[in-house]
């Protein structure tokens, strides 16, 4: 889509390398490692290697190059860290497997990308580094890879009662904010939080590097979760991370209605490239949205604008009671003035 729409180009895109075993070793245990890469060019997984590993499953499958995939993933953060300490800001939407274990696979997530990403920033000299996931389901795995990491700060605004049911209301500290919030969560909810709750935490912070999941499971119309946004809730929330003095990274994450998360990460390169918005969109696009099947997603489920456009209406209802009680409790256990 992006490189229909003219905003791929030599200048201000890479391909992203593989991360090598000796890299992947400083995150992931061996034994894993050489159980997937195997599994990975035999195309199949022994009953041991499933239990054990946790892949070979319907959360986890086994399908052609699953490791270098996964590989190339790391490589694309790593490099995207690389190249926002040069002053760049950079979107990677193959990132954000957040869930993805030292031992074991997790979550459609075989590798973690994003602790690669945090990591590079550290290895840089960096003292106040964040890790914001607006993804609708909890970073478990980055939140516990640098649960004793002074330097790091996570921040995640994600469906409360959903898996991997982490990021609960009570687990917070100076450096961690959780923000669960309810199935139904609108535009007007999800900015209130915002406002009013996760900027001034992160502006507290002030950090120097920023990675962030930008899942667009989020968004309406997405199957495996009960929010609604509109993708212009999550651009929003993006971009004003972006437009800190701080070094940049956007990751992709989850999203599994193929209308709503091309339509969600295009429009987000197309906003932090600059790209010029063609309305209405070329045949070409068109096409692209035309031409896409979901088993998860039924036929009388389609929206027109899904069709027909990169951005979505407004989901801008009034908040709910419940979410002005969850900010202003929150707001007092971190003591935002």
């Amino acid at each position: 889509m992006c490189r229909t729409l003219g905003w791929l180009d030599e200048e201000r895109s890479r391909t992203s390398p593989q991360a090598d075993m000796a890299t992947l070793r400083r995150v992931h245990d061996g034994a894993y490692l050489q159980a997937l890469n195997a599994a990975s060019d035999q195309g199949s997984v022994s009953a041991e290697w499933r239990e054990r590993y946790n892949f070979g499953t319907m959360e986890n499958p086994i399908f052609p190059h699953v490791f270098e995939r996964a590989a190339t993933t790391v490589g694309g953060s790593i490099l995207s860290a690389q190249l926002a300490l040069e002053g760049n800001v950079v979107f990677h939407p193959a990132g954000g497997t957040h869930h993805g274990r030292p031992d074991r696979a997790s979550g459609f997530c075989y590798f973690n990308d994003p602790v690669f990403a945090l990591l590079t920033f550290l290895d840089a000299g960096l003292e106040r580094v964040l890790y914001v996931d607006v993804d609708a389901h909890h970073g478990d795995g980055v939140f516990d890879y640098f649960a004793d990491e002074e330097r790091v700060a996570c921040v995640s605004l994600h469906e409360s009662d959903r898996w991997p049911y982490t990021g609960l209301l009570v687990e917070q500290s100076a450096r961690t904010l959780n923000v669960p919030v309810p199935q139904g969560t609108n535009d007007s909810e999800y900015e209130l939080a915002w406002r009013k709750l996760v900027m001034p935490f992160i502006e507290r912070l002030d950090p120097q590097a920023i990675v962030i999941t930008c899942g667009a499971d989020a968004l309406a119309g997405d199957p495996l979760s009960k929010m609604a946004l509109s993708n212009n809730a999550l651009w929003h929330a993006v971009l004003e991370l972006c437009a800190l003095p701080a070094a940049s990274v956007v990751l992709g994450g989850g999203g599994y209605n193929p209308w709503t998360t091309v339509r969600c990460w295009a429009g987000l390169w197309g906003n932090l490239s600059g790209g010029d918005w063609a309305a209405p969109l070329p045949d070409a696009a068109l096409a692209i949205l035309s031409g896409f099947e979901s088993d998860l997603v039924d036929e009388d489920e389609l929206e027109p604008h899904w069709l027909d456009r990169l951005d979505d209406p407004l989901q801008d209802a009034s908040a709910r009671e419940e979410i002005a009680t969850l900010v202003e409790h929150l707001r007092g256990v971190h003591r935002l003035a």
